[in-house]
Formats: structure tokens, C-alpha cells, sequence
């Protein structure tokens, strides 16, 4: 298995149910995953470098997922990211994406709005083969 066929998608969010539930479920797809509780704590991980994709919370106590967007570019870091937030604030979307975000989703996330929009960042598959899946994702869950 080499970096390429499951590259590292590193989730940085201060909400513990979101760094449980979302490696989990984008392992069962084929990614690489850390999980991290701050920005301060993903920029001194060591990941930083290895990291194909970011799924980055906007609020967070200390640095923010907006200043650390700017901190990876001031480092030479253009990783992929793709905000998530409990607010649907149109405003803030348009800000990010105007910034160089993916994409900007809502919480609760979308299991396969979610896996397609990283797949997408990352340059990968086809929404067709992204819908099979998650649809063979969840016919092995029932099974």
C-alpha cells in the first residue's frame, strides 16, 4: 500500500465526535486518516508534509481552521481543504472558497456529499464509482 493508493486525509476539529466518526468512515473508503483536536496540534504533528487533503473545522479555541489556511500557505503547504462548520453562513462559504477552500459543508456532514468532495480535492474518482461505494459501504454494514 503506498501513499498514493490511500493518501492522508488529516481532520482537524475541537469536536471529539467528529475526529472519531469521520476517520472512521473515511477509512471504510480507502483513505488515511489523523484526526487532530487543534491547528497547533496538526502543525507540529509531523503530518503536515503527508497530508493529501484537509477536512478543517472554522471554529476552534486557539487558531482558527481560516488561520491556519494561511499559516500552511505562508509555509509553502497548499494542501487541499475542505471546511466544515455547524453554521450555514452563505457569507463565510464564499469568504473561504474565495480564499482557496474546495469546498465549504455543513454539519451534519453528508456521508456522501463528504466522500465525493474529498475525492474531487484529491483528483480522484468519478461520482459514479464514489456512489458504489458507499452504497457497498452500507450493504456491508447490514450484512
Amino acid at each position: 500500500m503506498t501513499a498514493i493508493e490511500h493518501p492522508l486525509v488529516s481532520v482537524v476539529d475541537d469536536d471529539e465526535s467528529v475526529r472519531e466518526s469521520l476517520p472512521v468512515l473515511l477509512r471504510q473508503v480507502g483513505f488515511e486518516t489523523r484526526s487532530f483536536s487543534s491547528a497547533e496540534e496538526f502543525l507540529t504533528s509531523g503530518c503536515v508534509r503527508d497530508t493529501r487533503c484537509l477536512i478543517l473545522d472554522i471554529s476552534m479555541p486557539g487558531m482558527s481552521g481560516p488561520e491556519l489556511l494561511q499559516e500552511l500557505r505562508r509555509l509553502g503547504q497548499e494542501i487541499p481543504t475542505i471546511f466544515i462548520s455547524g453554521e450555514k453562513d452563505q457569507a463565510i462559504r464564499a469568504r473561504l472558497l474565495k480564499q482557496g477552500a474546495r469546498e465549504f459543508l455543513s454539519k451534519p456532514l453528508n456521508v456522501e456529499t463528504l466522500v465525493a468532495t474529498v475525492k474531487t480535492a484529491l483528483g480522484g474518482d468519478e461520482p459514479a464509482k464514489i456512489g458504489n461505494e458507499i452504497h457497498n459501504h452500507k450493504r456491508e454494514r447490514r450484512g
